[in-house]
């Protein structure tokens, strides 16, 4: 695993390298969305995404979804958008094997880190609102607050790959 510090430091300065302005927070470690939401900078106007690595069935392409946070994840929803059969969560052993990170630290910043892992960025059109965006620069101990506009327009096209936007929907009330 890379060190913490480390990867916060090479984050941080790849963000300086753009030029992009961001508000950072440190605080304890959150592992899970919920707890994102209660942080107390999670105002309203702050989009805070939930980051999930998925793979197909070969364990042979990787994805980054990045939705909304109370959006369930479906399954057959999004592998038909991608047009990708059989996706399912990565195993535990890809996020450290492919970006050296722990549960908890993912983030599409983290895509950085390894330019040539090969995993697809794949972002639900609906995180894209007004105000603000937040994320982890690759540690959940702290937390990056972005203008949507800054985020979208300079640090996407600065991540390795162009990502894929997808509409996906929500699932019915069942």
């Amino acid at each position: 695993m890379i060190d913490g510090t480390a990867v916060e430091n090479t984050i941080l300065e790849r963000l300086g390298s753009l030029d992009v302005l961001y508000e950072l927070y440190h605080h304890h470690p959150v592992h899970t969305i919920d707890e994102c939401l209660e942080l107390p900078y999670a105002e309203a106007d702050v989009t805070f995404c939930k980051n999930i690595l998925l793979c197909n069935r070969q364990k042979t392409q990787y994805y980054l979804y990045v939705t909304v946070p109370k959006k369930p994840y479906r399954t057959a929803d999004v592998s038909k958008l991608l047009g990708v059969s059989r996706l399912s969560f990565a195993p535990d052993d890809a996020l450290p094997r492919l970006l050296s990170l722990y549960s908890g630290s993912l983030t599409p910043l983290a895509l950085w880190l390894n330019p040539d892992s090969g995993i697809q960025l794949v972002m639900d059109r609906e995180i894209r609102q007004p105000g603000r965006i937040a994320f982890h620069p690759a540690v959940n101990t702290a937390t990056v607050i972005f203008r949507q506009e800054d985020f979208f327009e300079t640090v996407v096209p600065a991540l390795p790959g162009a990502p894929v936007f997808l509409d996906v929907p929500w699932p019915a009330a069942e």
